[in-house]
C-alpha cells in the first residue's frame, strides 16, 4: 500500500470560493502523478479528501473552515419516514452497474442536469472533454450505478470503492418536473447506504457540507452521521 508518508502535495493559489459567494479558497492536491492504492486513498478520504477524476484533494483554507467532511455510519442510519416515502416511491427502477465511460444517453442526461440545477456553477456550460475528466479519468475503483424507469435512463451516480466503505462523488438525473417527486439524489443515496450494507462496508462518504450553502443542506437529512472536526470524525445525531 501507497506510505502516505511519502506522498507529495500542491497547494493552489487562492481561487473564488465554489461553496461561498465572496470568499477566497485554496485546495491541497496530491500529486497526481502519484499511483495511489486503494488503501492509501481510503485513508485519505478519512482525512477529509475527495476525488474528482485524476485529482484527490480537499480544502486548504487558512482562515475558514466553512466545509465539513461528512459521511453516513451505516450501521446507526435509520431512514426518515420521509425517506421510506422516496424508496417506496422508486421500487419500480431497474439498478445497473457500469464501468465508467463517456456515451451519448449519460452526456445527454448530465447535460440537462446541469443546465437546469447548476447554471451557476464551475462546471456550466458543461462538455464531453469536462464530463470524462471529472467522472470517467482516473485510478480508483469506480463504478457508474444506472437508475432505469423501464428502458429510459434517468440517473447515474458516480461511486468510488473504498475499504471500509463507498464514496458518493456525484450525481446526476432528469431535472424534469415529471420526475420531482422521486427526489431522485436523495433516493441515489440511499441506494447507496443500502449497498453499503449489503456489501458489509461501515461507511457512505459523502464529501463535504457547508451550513451556509444552500445547495448542500440535503445533506444533513441523514442522520446519524459523522462530521470530521478537527481530525476527528464526530457522531451528530
Amino acid at each position: 500500500m501507497t506510505d502516505l508518508k511519502e506522498l507529495h502535495f500542491f497547494a493552489t493559489p487562492e481561487h473564488n470560493c465554489s461553496y461561498i459567494e465572496g470568499n477566497k479558497a485554496k485546495t491541497l492536491f496530491v500529486d497526481p502523478q502519484t499511483s495511489i492504492s486503494v488503501g492509501a486513498f481510503s485513508q485519505l478520504s478519512d482525512l477529509g479528501f475527495r476525488r474528482s477524476g485524476k485529482h484527490i484533494y480537499r480544502p486548504h483554507c487558512e482562515q475558514c473552515q466553512a466545509c465539513i467532511s461528512v459521511r453516513i455510519p451505516v450501521a446507526t442510519f435509520k431512514a426518515s419516514k420521509t425517506q421510506r416515502r422516496i424508496i417506496s416511491r422508486n421500487k419500480d427502477l431497474v439498478i445497473k452497474h457500469a464501468t465508467p465511460h463517456c456515451n451519448d444517453d449519460y452526456f445527454d442526461l448530465y447535460t440537462r442536469y446541469i443546465n437546469e440545477r447548476h447554471a451557476d456553477g464551475d462546471m456550466y456550460p458543461p462538455t464531453r472533454e469536462q464530463f470524462v475528466s471529472f467522472l470517467v479519468d482516473g485510478d480508483q475503483p469506480c463504478e457508474f450505478i444506472e437508475y432505469y424507469l423501464e428502458d429510459t435512463l434517468i440517473a447515474v451516480s458516480v461511486t468510488d470503492t473504498l475499504t471500509r466503505g463507498l464514496s458518493a462523488t456525484y450525481t446526476f438525473y432528469d431535472p424534469s418536473p415529471e420526475f420531482s417527486k422521486r427526489s431522485l439524489g436523495t433516493f441515489a443515496i440511499l441506494w447507496q447506504i443500502a449497498e453499503c450494507e449489503r456489501l458489509g462496508l461501515d461507511y457512505l462518504y459523502l464529501g463535504y457540507w457547508v451550513q451556509s450553502c444552500r445547495k448542500m443542506k440535503y445533506k444533513i437529512g441523514f442522520r446519524p452521521m459523522e462530521f470530521l472536526i478537527d481530525g476527528q470524525w464526530i457522531l451528530i445525531r
